[in-house]
């Protein structure tokens, strides 16, 4: 089974509530249209009721009329979720005044929304910029518990004969957000990478903690880096399955890892890399992306309370549909761990 048919089969096992704030932007209409066609998720629009109404008509979309839609200049929405970001930023100056202006911000509401419970993710990002979109899910949702950072994930899909990763698939973090992270939060990217790859793609997370250092081969404290957060990863999730400082040879590669870390528990099979920096899984990412031909899916957010997922601004609907359907199985998981 494709990982698209595999993924959509979940989100539909377990029906989910998504609000998408940029509810008049055309692409984001084409696919919310085609998620409720395909009977896949509860869709929640933010914009002008009347404009919504309008556009869909004018596009030919029959199933908007099915979706909730939520209009940020109604006074009885915000007198709704205003309280709410009042009380989550009041300690920081804010107002209520304030909060009743910021609550009208369509991402804002939509994570207002997620945060109240009246949805269990967001999609945005089609019309906005990443910062805008991060800024507003770090001030309302948050990270979840025992998490302090947010960090992206790619879901890189392998030809499905490649001997490397799990059927074809590997993860990897962060390659989008965090430029160079402690060995605290290394830790935690990586925990939130193996939740990624079991929530998402349905695999038994094998994560390889990487470095240009082998067991001790170097020595310097970018090395060190990586060791400790392998160790704060034993203590802080202890079933999970995870060895560094590796190379990335010794960490996917069987007989490299057998000559290179013979008591490994990875064995050369690790279908989660983490890198020790962005700049590094940025560069990785792309490099297999372009020269392996490898299709790269994300960047995935991880480590927010609750699912939001960043559009590019070039995206196409095939994409947002797509993210919609991945932001759903990340709030499948999400509730079962809780």
């Amino acid at each position: 089974m494709k990982l698209f048919d595999f993924l959509t089969e979940k989100a539909k096992t377990s029906r989910q509530r998504i609000v998408l704030p940029e509810g008049t932007e055309p692409r984001t209409l084409k696919a919310a249209d085609r998620i409720i066609a395909d009977d896949i998720a509860d869709i929640t629009l933010i914009g002008r009721n009347d404009e919504i109404k309008r556009m869909a008509n004018d596009m030919g979309l029959q199933n908007i009329s099915r979706a909730t839609l939520v209009d940020p200049s109604d006074n009885h929405v915000i007198d709704r979720y205003a309280p709410l970001l009042y009380e989550l930023r009041r300690h920081k100056g804010m107002t209520q005044d304030q909060a009743r202006l910021t609550a009208a911000n369509p991402l804002y509401l939509g994570c207002l929304i997620v945060k109240s419970g009246d949805a269990d993710g967001m999609v945005a990002g089609a019309q906005n910029t990443t910062g805008n979109v991060l800024r507003a899910a770090f001030q309302v949702i948050k990270t979840r518990p025992g998490i302090s950072v947010v960090s992206g994930a790619f879901v890189m899909l392998l030809p499905k004969d490649s001997p490397y990763g799990s059927n074809g698939v590997m993860v990897f973090a962060d390659c989008a957000v965090l430029p160079d992270p402690t060995a605290e939060e290394l830790a935690q990217i990586a925990i939130c990478a193996a939740e990624t790859a079991h929530d998402l793609v349905g695999i038994d997370p094998y994560v390889a903690m990487l470095s240009f250092s082998t067991k001790g081969s170097a020595k310097h404290e970018r090395v060190d880096k990586v060791v400790k957060a392998t160790e704060l990863i034993h203590r802080m999730a202890p079933s999970l399955i995870v060895d560094g400082e590796l190379q990335a040879d010794a960490a996917i590669v069987p007989s490299v890892a057998h000559q290179k870390a013979p008591e490994s528990l990875i064995n050369g099979k690790a279908n989660v890399l983490v890198f020790p920096s962005l700049e590094v899984g940025n560069i990785a990412y792309k490099l297999v992306q372009r020269i392996a031909g490898v299709e790269a899916i994300g960047p995935i957010l991880q480590g927010l309370a609750a699912p939001v997922s960043d559009l590019s601004r070039g995206c196409y609907p095939e994409d947002i549909y797509k993210t919609i359907i991945m932001t759903c199985c990340q709030a499948i998981g999400a509730k079962e761990r809780k």
